[in-house]
């Protein structure tokens, strides 16, 4: 009988609305935004100035879909382009699953359309061709539960900016080791 009434007894954690197994995790609006996130382009910020970003739908296959669920997708040698006034991501590999259907020939550099609201696509020809800017892939990620890809409004780098950067970086790497062997 003692078995019983303990049996029913619910854990103190578990009747909060908690998991009495797994610790609470608390994410950052920053770290939650990262979880839905497909893939990044770090390349983009590297070689290029960032002045506008965008974000735009994309048109992909069934099989598409489930390789970006397992994140089989490579964005650093992707860009964008405008043909008639419309959008198309060229050079994004996105590496078929083994397990894809057999009577589909998965392309993995297959050009792939964007989707955006003809103002904004006209205002973007306006600024390519007047201003020397370009279009780079930043990230896939997940919204609703449809594939959206964030495309920047970007100005190369020459040598010396990406050197610049390049010394930025060191240099807040050598303060964080310096504050870590600090603080031990």
């Amino acid at each position: 009988m003692a078995t019983k009434e303990a049996s029913s007894k619910k854990p103190a954690a578990a009747s909060s609305g908690k998991s009495a197994g797994k610790p609470a995790i608390n994410l950052t609006p920053k770290a939650a935004a990262a979880a839905v996130r497909i893939a990044d382009n770090k390349k983009a910020t590297f070689n290029y100035h960032i002045e506008e970003r965008f974000e735009a739908g994309m048109v992909l296959e069934g099989w598409e879909v489930k390789s970006l669920r397992e994140g089989k997708v490579q964005l650093t040698d992707g860009y964008v382009v405008i043909r008639n006034g419309e959008l198309f991501l060229i050079g994004c590999q996105i590496n078929p699953l083994g397990t894809a259907s057999t009577h589909v020939r998965p392309d993995s550099v297959r050009t792939k359309k964007l989707l955006m609201h003809k103002d904004e696509i006209r205002r973007l020809i306006g600024k390519i061709e007047q201003k020397g800017f370009t279009l780079v892939p930043l990230n896939l990620h997940w919204k609703a539960g449809k594939v959206k890809c964030e495309v920047g409004l970007a100005k190369g780098k020459g040598e010396h900016d990406k050197r610049d950067t390049i010394k930025d970086r060191e240099g807040k790497r050598e303060v964080e080791r310096a504050m870590k062997s600090r603080s031990r």
